[in-house]
């Protein structure tokens, strides 16, 4: 079954958005995919996100 997002209202300045709408492009994402994918990113490296537990391990 796939998770329940959250959604919530975000303000941009217009160049960001911009800017992440290139970007998105680029990569075949949503705008809203690709901050997904970004801040998913981030905290990964941060250390800020548990990794999810595969049924098959």
């Amino acid at each position: 079954m796939a998770k329940e997002k959250k959604a919530f209202p975000l303000r941009l300045d217009p160049d960001l958005h911009r800017a992440l709408e290139q970007w998105a492009a680029d990569e075949f994402r949503s705008v809203n995919g690709h901050i997904e994918f970004l801040l998913r990113e981030a905290l990964g490296k941060a250390g800020r996100l548990k990794r999810p537990v595969k049924e098959d391990e």
